[in-house]
């Protein structure tokens, strides 16, 4: 492991500024949630690249291991912020709903276009933990995330070499890696992240679980609180790399990406 959260300080945490940002604490929830499911995820994609004994290794020693590390990071972070919040309940009610929407089912017809799609959601993360880095105070928070963002970062160079072993064999064309693109893109506000906030609200605010305008204007305060720091240009930068595009046309397509990926993302 390339750093554990037993090694991070803890006490340095500021509690009153740390729970002043509600907002940031609910997303920060969510993620764990999302972070400490990993494991299912893992199982499929083992599933799906079997008999690879690279892809497999590299999945199950390193990918799922650091990923529900991020998990236990957050985890441990809301709970030294929040002592009253009931984590694991939380969760446990996230995991019986997120758990049946994860299906080999729902990866890409071919193994080169799923690592596009890996390198998509891998974005989308190492580009989360950056807005949160960069709307933080708090210098452990910050600590963390940068901590995994990097991690992000290295996954999606790990996919993103996957990508290029599977398609020398498949040798999908641009048009084909662009539309999944496209697509994970425009799914990347997924129901994911409306799974986890609503089981976050649902035990932050027991008394208020069933009010939809409520979780709606909990829900929009999250978003707005990412976009306003939201780096568009880094990520598109890492969504354009599996197209291989010429340099001359690269700044091309990048200003009309960095538009859709400010709207779509967190929208």
């Amino acid at each position: 492991m390339p750093w554990r959260i037993e090694d991070i300080d803890l006490t340095r945490i500021d509690r009153r500024k740390a729970e002043s940002n509600e907002h940031l604490l609910l997303l920060l929830c969510a993620a764990s949630f999302i972070e400490s499911g990993t494991d299912l995820y893992t199982s499929n994609l083992s599933t799906y690249f079997n008999d690879d004994p690279e892809v497999s290794a590299w999945l199950n020693n390193e990918w799922e291991p650091e990923e529900m590390q991020h998990g236990r990071a957050l985890k441990t972070y809301i709970r030294y912020v929040w002592p009253g919040f009931d984590w694991d309940s939380a969760f446990k009610n996230f995991f019986a709903e997120y758990s049946l929407t994860c299906s080999i089912e729902d990866f890409e017809k071919t193994r080169a276009l799923e690592m596009v799609a890996r390198c998509v959601v891998e974005t989308g993360t190492a580009t989360l933990y950056r807005a949160i880095n960069d709307c933080s105070a708090d210098p452990v928070l910050k600590q963390i995330t940068d901590l995994i963002r990097i991690d992000e970062v290295r996954h999606y160079k790990h996919f993103f070499r996957f990508f290029k072993k599977y398609n020398k064999i498949e040798g999908n064309g641009r048009f084909a890696v662009l539309g999944t693109l496209m697509r994970r893109v425009m799914e990347i506000k997924n129901e994911d992240s409306a799974i986890a906030l609503r089981h976050v609200f649902a035990i932050r605010y027991p008394d208020r679980a069933n009010d939809t305008a409520h979780n709606r204007a909990l829900a929009a305060g999250v978003n707005a609180l990412v976009r306003r720091n939201l780096s568009a240009h880094m990520c598109v930068k890492m969504l354009l790399a599996p197209l291989n595009l010429p340099a001359r046309i690269q700044p091309c397509a990048q200003y009309p990406l960095e538009k859709i990926t400010q709207h779509v993302f967190f929208r």
